[in-house]
């Protein structure tokens, strides 16, 4: 079965380049064209990825894409013709995991779509793989834990809902528990070499997560900054 891919977009003639390009790559096309349309089509088909543009009729782009990650985990590629930093973190801090900036390079994007889709790929293997027997993998740090099987964060034995890109940058932390890691570094591992967000990302993310598992996120003893190097995971 082909992976679906959603496609978002309010331009004719880009929708149509887009659905053309995709198709021909062994992808289940599906279209939208506006932020409505789009939620109910992908509450409908459930897609492997959606690539969203952020101007759109009726609800934007960045509505729907906090909307949408409220519902599933589905990786969203998000489409703006402002290269605005500003659009950036608001779309990063709506939970899209990568962004890239009209006019783009069909080819870039294809190569961003089909990294993307190879991760989830690679986590649906794995846990097809795991016999129903198998012992949970799981890191602890006090009332924090990871469980890798399930790729879950649980605190004081509760499961947190958290964003399939917060999870891996807990982990990679965690797996580096007392070393001071820089920004590059973290963006390398955990948004992977082709991804052209700059640092921010890395904070952005940290804050979430901080929000979530610091007793005082204002005052954070788990994921330390430290000043001009990078961040630490103490735990």
């Amino acid at each position: 079965m082909s992976e679906k891919v959603l496609i978002v977009e309010d331009e004719p003639a880009l929708l149509e380049t887009l659905a053309y390009n995709l198709t021909r790559q062994g992808y289940t096309i599906d279209t939208a064209t506006d932020g409505i349309s789009a939620l109910e089509i992908a509450r409908q088909t459930q897609p492997d990825l959606i690539v969203l543009d952020i101007m759109l009729p009726g609800l934007d782009g960045i509505e729907v894409c906090r909307i949408l990650r409220q519902e599933m985990n589905v990786p969203i590629l998000m489409l703006t013709a402002r290269d605005d930093e500003i659009d950036r973190i608001i779309g990063l801090e709506m939970g899209a995991d990568d962004y890239i900036t009209k006019p783009f390079s069909m080819r870039e994007l294809m190569a961003r779509v089909k990294a993307h889709l190879r991760r989830v790929r690679l986590i649906r293997q794995e846990a097809e793989s795991q016999p129903e027997s198998i012992t949970k993998e799981i890191l602890r740090f006090n009332n924090l834990s990871l469980d890798l099987t399930r790729r879950e964060v649980i605190l004081d034995g509760k499961p947190l809902a958290v964003k399939p890109k917060e999870y891996d940058l807990l982990l990679f932390l965690a797996q580096h528990q007392g070393k001071v890691l820089p920004r590059g570094m973290i963006l390398q591992n955990v948004w992977g070499w082709n991804y052209v967000g700059g640092s921010r990302t890395v904070d952005v993310h940290v804050r979430w997560l901080r929000e979530k598992i610091e007793d005082n996120p204002a005052d954070p003893k788990r994921i330390v900054t430290v000043r001009s190097a990078g961040y630490r995971f103490e735990g």
